[in-house]
């Protein structure tokens, strides 16, 4: 149990400020929706469409590699060496960016807006430049400083967008001469979300001060040759993992070839309630910021495929709450985008199918052990390759007639097959003993709970009076069963876990 309880204070040591920073800037992703329609938005899709596959480019692995070589090299002489490769690198694919720039405009289709490539490319390279010093200090157990420069980048970039729409923007409107007036650009648009990002990443580098300080111009060629033949896998399941995330956005006008005005709409639309999906999202992130280096760090103990099996478990079930409480309750989450333009409450269908989709990912990723731990990483590249292949083929098939709901479709069939060949390897070369038909069980308990909610919900008069408590109701105790459902199957072990164990004794 020593090993789920480290998990556990790992996971709430760097995961509940990145948890609280996530939510925030969900809400401020959530201003945008409200200040600017589906057209005005597309732009803002199609850059931060853009900046994931950017992120693995530019970073290439280095920081899970950082993590992996530190148990066996000096970690002072691995630092710098992998800093000088990152921070060289960084400054050849931003010079390459730039002299490609006008390229990759037209293939986003921001031909409109080419200063938002420019401003892109601008947080790519300052959010490069401080991964390795933010990974030093995980390594080094610093949570409160690492804490703190992820909240302070978040509030700093809330408190410019805030600042750009709440105050330059009203003066500008009443004087646009006036000093507070200049700060606004109306042609600039939902490009100030942009501007903020890119001022919030810089000055996130002034709170790394002694992390750079510590670094020195010294590089080990053959450490440096070692890390790369481990990390270059990791780009290609990064890269897939991207393609199966981002492309359909991406694809999205270039496969329809229909009205701009109309794609643009979808687009956001699509991009929109992409976002309502952020709460698994949120959590499958915060596990692979503890997981990844509690997984190694357990790789030498007796009994660590039995705490491997035992985290998919309690994984699984988190993950099967967070589906219920997302597509129980679309009523809710559609306000956040919909209240005031309510042409995004068009899409809110497709949340239930990307949150499942996220699901299906995030098991993926805890499969993903048998492959880091016995240096095969390139299973888990053709694993993603062929992943991202049949995302991009049944995005060419499904979009044409169903547009993003085809989309949508897409990924979750994707990551339904990334799941499935990972555990099917997994067994094969490492063999974990998890709790398939339980697990299946509940995720199958969870999606039959939805399509009950939906027939009782479709059968309502939306209109009637009690519609929105029938609705929110029959949502509630549908929850309610599961947990109950939960406790009776798994009681003996919360009666394991450390802290709130002892409620579960007495409740026996």
């Amino acid at each position: 149990m020593s090993g789920i309880k480290k998990l556990a204070g790992q996971t709430l040591w760097y995961g509940v400020p990145r948890v609280v920073s996530r939510f925030l800037n969900f809400g401020i992703t959530l201003l945008g929706f409200q200040l600017y329609d589906p057209n005005g938005t597309y732009a803002y899709t199609q850059i931060y469409a853009v900046i994931p596959f950017l992120n693995i480019l530019f970073t290439y692995g280095l920081e899970t590699s950082f993590f992996r070589f530190a148990q066996t090299k000096d970690r002072h002489q691995l630092y710098n060496t992998l800093n000088n490769s990152i921070l060289v690198s960084t400054i050849l694919f931003t010079i390459l960016l730039f002299a490609f720039k006008n390229p990759l405009t037209h293939f986003i289709e921001l031909d409109k807006h080419p200063e938002y490539v420019t401003w892109m490319i601008g947080i790519i390279f300052f959010d490069t430049l401080y991964t390795l010093p933010m990974a030093k200090l995980r390594l080094e157990e610093k949570p409160r400083k690492y804490a703190f420069i992820n909240m302070f980048s978040v509030v700093l970039n809330i408190l410019l967008v805030l600042f750009f729409f709440f105050v330059a923007k009203p003066a500008f409107e009443k004087d646009p001469d006036s000093f507070l007036g200049g700060f606004f650009d109306p042609a600039i648009g939902i490009g100030y979300f942009i501007i903020a990002n890119l001022i919030a990443s810089a000055l996130t580098l002034l709170l790394l001060y002694k992390e750079f300080a510590s670094f020195r111009f010294v590089f080990n060629k053959e450490i440096w040759k070692e890390v790369l033949n481990y990390s270059f896998p990791l780009i290609i399941v990064g890269f897939g993992g991207m393609i199966n995330e981002m492309l359909s956005r991406l694809l999205y006008r270039k496969i329809l070839h229909e009205n701009p005005l109309q794609e643009e709409r979808e687009l956001g639309i699509f991009g929109a309630n992409f976002k309502l999906a952020v709460f698994i999202t949120i959590f499958i992130q915060i596990f692979k910021l503890a997981a990844e280096p509690f997984f190694f760090n357990q790789s030498g103990r007796e009994d660590a495929k039995k705490i491997y099996a035992r985290v998919m478990k309690f994984f699984v079930i988190a993950c099967c709450f967070m589906f219920l409480i997302v597509s129980l309750f679309l009523n809710f989450w559609q306000l956040l985008i919909a209240s005031k333009y309510k042409a995004y409450a068009e899409g809110i269908h497709i949340v239930p199918i990307l949150a499942l989709g996220n699901v299906f990912l995030g098991i993926y990723y805890n499969l993903s052990v048998w492959y880091k731990l016995t240096n095969k990483n390139m299973f888990g590249a053709y694993i993603t390759i062929a992943g991202a292949a049949i995302t991009i083929l049944l995005n060419f098939i499904l979009i044409p007639s169903f547009r993003y709901t085809g989309a949508a479709w897409a990924t979750l069939i994707c990551y339904a097959f990334m799941m499935v060949v990972n555990y099917q390897q997994g067994q094969k070369y490492y063999p974990i003993p998890y709790a398939k038909k339980k697990l299946l069980s509940y995720i199958t308990i969870s999606v039959v709970m939805y399509i009950i909610h939906e027939i009782i919900v479709r059968s309502l008069d939306s209109n009637a009076y009690y519609y929105l408590y029938v609705n929110y109701g029959t949502g509630i105790i549908l929850i309610a069963l599961f947990s109950l459902l939960i406790i009776k199957v798994e009681r003996k072990e919360f009666q394991r876990l450390p802290y709130i164990g002892k409620y579960f004794l007495k409740a026996a």
